[in-house]
């Protein structure tokens, strides 16, 4: 997949990316290939990968924390774990410039507003965004320029916001080639919850369950892994920590589809207890309709086995 040609002039002055992980170091690639930015700096609290974005020369500059990374940025994007966006935002206020723009690209969206409202001074704009886009891998070796190719990413600014910031985040998203979306904070989050949140909940629940069946050892797990199992290990190998903040910080949307979730699981239980072929059949035939909605909007491939390549 290749990206459309570079942009005419840069749309961000000087842009930081405080956390090189896959969507960090994604961004930097894409921007670097389009030239959207006059100059870029990134920094991580891990040494390490300090260390390996010099080696892979992600950004302009490699700053040594976050203080020295925000300093004249036009625009900071926080690619950070969503239960780690207060601290860094306190750490960073006393250093950023007047009329500067803060972004993120966490899968919350309430609590990351609330957060950075908090801690952020006046002056200094709030664009909360979330790019609908990943892999299973992470670390700054996981990034690639486009990532976000025809990939969704949902702005959720404030009522106050200001338009020409919003309107700054919203065009780089779009020219790093994703489709871009507004809408309330609160709405993301119940979206998110039923569409990525308790999925891989349900993920991480599944592949536990079968590792802890007595009857059944971790061996057999993994060497008869059958194709909806397997697609469920590749779901639950994404980054625990990163999850584990946005369940504890979209609890309440979560819990609100899993009580849904459960009410209908327990029905499907009840047509299989007695043997009610019909519902089973009209539930799989609905669902299968959405799969086709979603290769339909460009969103998954209808390439066999989920477009995997064979020897």
């Amino acid at each position: 997949m290749v990206l459309d040609p570079p942009v005419a002039r840069p749309l961000v002055g000087r842009l930081a990316v405080i956390g090189i992980g896959l969507i960090g170091s994604s961004i930097l690639h894409a921007v670097r290939t389009r030239r959207l930015a006059g100059s870029t700096v990134a920094t991580d609290a891990a040494p390490e990968v300090l260390a390996r974005a010099k080696e892979l020369g992600l950004a302009d500059e490699i700053a040594p924390d976050v203080a020295a990374a925000v300093k004249d940025a036009d625009l900071v994007i926080l690619c950070v774990p969503v239960g780690a966006i207060g601290e860094v935002a306190a750490v960073i206020a006393p250093h950023l410039k007047p009329g500067a723009t803060v972004s993120d690209v966490g899968s919350v969206k309430g609590a990351v507003l609330a957060a950075l409202k908090a801690h952020l001074p006046e002056g200094v704009h709030i664009v909360p965004a979330h790019p609908v886009a990943g892999t299973e891998y992470s670390g700054p070796d996981a990034g690639f320029a486009t990532l976000f190719k025809n990939r969704w990413s949902i702005l959720t600014p404030p009522e106050d916001a200001d338009p020409e910031a919003v309107r700054m985040v919203s065009d780089l998203w779009a020219a790093m080639g994703a489709n871009v979306e507004v809408m309330a904070a609160d709405h993301h989050d119940l979206v998110l919850a039923i569409t990525s949140h308790v999925p891989h909940l349900i993920a991480y629940n599944i592949v536990g369950t079968a590792a802890d069946l007595e009857t059944v050892t971790q061996s057999e797990v993994i060497k008869y892994s059958a194709g909806g199992f397997r697609d469920f290990t590749r779901i639950a190998a994404s980054d625990p920590t990163m999850w584990r903040d946005i369940f504890l910080n979209n609890r309440e949307a979560v819990i609100e589809v899993l009580g849904r979730f459960t009410e209908d699981l327990i029905a499907l239980q009840r047509a299989i207890r007695w043997n009610e072929g019909d519902t089973l059949f009209e539930l799989f035939t609905r669902t299968r309709a959405i799969r086709r909605s979603i290769i339909e909007l460009g969103q998954e491939t209808a390439a066999p086995d989920f477009g995997r390549e064979h020897d």
